[in-house]
């Protein structure tokens, strides 16, 4: 894979860079300006991060798999440890789709009614490959989320959740917190 360089990421134009940061040349980055990357966090091939008004906030030590996508007007918050598996869909912003409106981004806004709610990813948060996280969820501190799974309401702080549309299946175990304290150190 071929990431890069600090000078080639700095001048990209980053509301926030941190340090270790590796960002993939064919990662497809719009919006530059409303991301924020914290430290050790690394974004793979193929990624797609297009922030609108809301923004893209990422934290330290997170990892983007290849052919993920984080998309939307609305704030799409990835916090510190969180790991988003391959070909996870990450959105913002949401078509309507009961027939009401028209559809896509070629008709202008006055056609359409697109809704755009802020996603919140916590500390520690493992989603599987191949996820689709919709509008206005927050999944909380701890949380894993199997693959294939539908996560279309908010999930809480430690547990697992598996499904299409998703439900917990029983509580994740702490141990990391320990872990996370060793690699601090």
């Amino acid at each position: 894979m071929s990431f890069y360089t600090i000078e080639e990421l700095e001048k990209l134009g980053f509301n926030k860079l941190g340090d270790n940061v590796s960002i993939s040349k064919k990662a497809s980055i719009y919006g530059h300006g409303r991301i924020s990357i914290g430290n050790n966090t690394r974004i793979d091939d193929f990624v797609v991060l297009s922030a609108g008004e809301g923004g893209i906030e990422i934290g330290e030590n997170v990892h983007i798999a290849i052919y993920s996508s984080l998309i939307g007007s609305g704030k799409i918050q990835l916090s510190n440890f969180s790991n988003i598996s391959s070909r996870v869909s990450i959105y913002s912003s949401n078509d309507d789709y009961s027939g009401g409106a028209m559809t896509n981004p070629t008709i202008p806004p006055c056609y359409t009614n697109v809704s755009h709610q802020d996603v919140y990813i916590g500390k520690h948060v493992i989603i599987g490959c191949g996820c689709v996280v919709l509008p206005g969820v927050q999944v909380k501190d701890g949380v894993a989320v199997g693959a294939l799974s539908l996560v279309n309401t908010d999930c809480k702080e430690w547990s697992i959740y598996v499904g299409n549309p998703i439900k917990k299946i029983k509580e994740r175990k702490k141990d990391l917190l320990k872990l996370e304290v060793k690699y601090k150190e």
